[in-house]
């Protein structure tokens, strides 16, 4: 199986990429975890890229606050699908990082979820090793099942708990 990048900009990211690495660690897809800067270690950052495919990875996601640059940096390096994660700083709360993330120029695509919304960037790198892993596209049918369970019980408490029947409780 591919193993999925998680690159993060800063240390100062890690508590939002835990729900990545929770995520892939719930679908049994191995994932490498690395502090690299398009801004203080681009050397380091380009040659990962570059390298990415050849040493197993199947996709990256990329988290950075700011003018969050990563995604960009990485997807400059590498034809692998790379997901953008904006992350929310004290600057802006995380605007700056999503418009410099999901506004990459035509021909360098980054796939881009919420800020901060690392456990979707997940989920996706998951969707897109699945198209040739039939076994991990069964426990992403499983997840959603149980994720639609979990509603409905919901729903189902709520509705009991708040209906009406002729004005009274």
């Amino acid at each position: 199986m591919k193993k999925i990048a998680i690159i993060m900009g800063s240390d100062s990211d890690l508590p939002v990429l835990e729900g990545a690495i929770r995520t892939l660690d719930q679908f049994g897809v191995p994932c490498e975890v690395r502090v690299l800067s398009a801004h203080r270690t681009p050397a380091e950052a380009a040659a990962f890229a570059r390298s990415a495919r050849e040493n197993g990875f199947g996709a990256i996601i990329a988290a950075a606050g700011k003018a969050a640059h990563l995604a960009g940096a990485m997807a400059a390096g590498t034809t692998l699908p790379v997901i953008g994660i904006p992350v929310k700083s004290s600057t802006l709360d995380g605007i700056d990082a999503l418009l410099s993330t999901v506004q990459m120029p035509s021909g360098m695509p980054v796939a881009t979820v919420a800020i901060d919304g690392a456990v979707n960037a997940a989920l996706l790198s998951v969707q897109i090793l699945a198209v040739e892993d039939p076994a991990l596209a069964e426990k992403l049918e499983a997840y959603r099942a149980e994720a639609g369970r979990k509603v409905l019980e919901k729903d189902q408490k709520i509705s009991k708990q708040y209906s009406t029947v002729g004005g009274s409780r």
